[in-house]
């Protein structure tokens, strides 16, 4: 009989072949097509789904054993506790870019503070970041449509009316007199030839949010080279990067005369975040 514990061990037992969140991918498409939340699961675990939904089960099942990410399975991924969208146009929200928001959240910074996302995709940044500063002025870029169709989507279904959309290649269709006390953003960091983009949910993920570049820091070394002329004096600029690029973006970030230059890692100890401050030198403002 198909229970509810006997459709989780099977799936956890073929997608732990395949995936290290074999029991967290399983419960989330299980839960998915029961309509119910992941400690319904546990709480009836003799409940026997309808036919038809052991059948729904058993398709996305089978597609996410040949390497179909759980959110576009789903449609939806939660990052920061918030239920988001994401779509084929969209990266997957990743548990290590909430750290990102951790180290937005910690600094120092006026209770209106302007702040700038650079490549919103699903609105996960922004959206996070709005639910905890009500008070703080987003402005979330992304030069996908697409990508900020999905972004207002979400804003809408959260209730958090915020945060502006743009659509916007990093900051070209940004007023030129306008400066933020943060940027922060998820560009783009893999290399063209990274064998890892033909490996797990990479292979499904949108190219143009991936690859940057012969060496992974083509939009790193825009964006680091630009930002100091739309931040107030004093702002911050920090980045998600590789874990092996932490040295080379920090030098990018020096390189243009940020100071307290810093880096974060994640949980599993790689470096993953980078960032510094705009303290210009007395005179003329930089131009780019």
């Amino acid at each position: 009989m198909k229970t509810v514990r006997a459709l989780l061990t099977r799936a956890r037992n073929l997608l732990g072949r395949e995936t290290a969140e074999a029991t967290l991918d399983a419960e989330v498409l299980l839960a998915h097509v029961l309509d119910r939340d992941r400690s319904w699961l546990y709480a009836w675990p003799e409940h026997v789904p309808e036919s038809d939904r052991i059948e729904a089960f058993e398709r996305l099942l089978s597609l996410r054993l040949q390497g179909q990410p759980v959110g576009h399975l789903t449609g939806e991924r939660e990052f920061w506790s918030l239920p988001l969208k994401v779509s084929a146009d969209t990266l997957i929200p990743r548990p290590e870019t909430e750290h990102l928001v951790e180290i937005a959240l910690e600094l120092d910074l006026p209770d209106d503070a302007r702040v700038l996302d650079l490549g919103t995709g699903s609105g996960a940044i922004a959206l996070a970041l709005a639910s905890e500063r009500p008070g703080w002025r987003i402005t979330a870029v992304d030069r996908s449509e697409a990508a900020l169709g999905v972004a207002r989507q979400n804003a809408s279904d959260l209730g958090l009316t915020g945060p502006q959309w743009l659509q916007s290649d990093w900051f070209a269709a940004l007023r030129p007199d306008l400066r933020f006390h943060l940027i922060l953003g998820n560009p783009p960091y893999v290399a063209e030839q990274d064998p890892h983009l033909g490996l797990g949910d990479l292979r499904f993920e949108p190219r143009q949010a991936l690859i940057s570049g012969a060496d992974g820091l083509r939009d790193i070394r825009l964006i680091t080279a630009e930002a100091p002329v739309h931040l107030e004096a004093g702002g911050w600029l920090w980045l998600e990067h590789g874990c092996d690029q932490g040295e080379r973006v920090q030098q990018l970030l020096q390189q243009h005369e940020f100071r307290q230059v810093g880096l974060r890692r994640d949980l599993a100890g790689k470096e993953r975040h980078s960032g510094g401050r705009w303290i210009p030198e007395a005179g003329p403002r930089a131009s780019g």
